[in-house]
């Protein structure tokens, strides 16, 4: 039998009559989501708007936080905090995983030397920064050049950028010696 408070409650989702809820409880086996099927397959109520569905999933009272609070409170545009940092520890994943699909090649005399993955580089260049770009600037003096390959670099500017300054440091390194030369 159908308790006081299924009732109740059918009566505030479906906005049917007293007896309309009762009847679609006995006939489901009191079971809330099925009498709301129920009532909707009797044309009482109407299905939910664009397209959707009713689901059985419990609809609890939000948790009740420290200092009162409650879970509702606490969130920003629907979101609560946890989906945030889930969304940005994605979002880290795939900044990852472009960075691993792409590389930061070293060539010198047009042969490949080395070829590491960009997400690599980037670790690198936080890490122990005054030593990479001093590293990587010597070794455009010493003929090296430096290419990104991988279909999110490769078809930037920023390959052409590289081989403008491994030409300026080659011009460089060519007036400094004819320099020397001359004295």
């Amino acid at each position: 039998m159908a308790t006081i408070e299924q009732v109740e409650k059918l009566i505030e989702k479906a906005n049917v009559t007293y007896d309309e809820a009762k009847t679609a409880l006995e006939a489901s086996g009191n079971d809330l989501l099925d009498a709301l099927i129920y009532l909707e397959r009797n044309g009482k109520v109407q299905p939910p708007p664009n397209g959707g569905y009713y689901n059985s999933k419990n609809q609890a009272e939000p948790e009740k936080e420290s200092f009162g609070t409650s879970r509702e409170k606490n969130t920003e545009n629907g979101k609560t905090f946890t989906g945030i940092v889930n969304k940005f520890f994605k979002w880290c994943g795939y900044i990852i995983s472009k960075g691993n699909e792409n590389s930061f090649e070293v060539r010198r005399n047009g042969k490949y030397v080395i070829a590491v993955p960009v997400t690599i580089l980037v670790l690198f260049l936080i890490f122990a920064f005054w030593f990479i770009v001093p590293l990587v600037v010597i070794g455009l003096f010493f003929g090296y050049r430096y290419v990104f390959k991988g279909p999110d670099l490769e078809k930037t500017d920023v390959n052409r950028v590289m081989g403008t300054a491994a030409d300026a440091a080659e011009n460089l390194k060519k007036e400094i010696i004819e320099g020397r030369k001359s004295q």
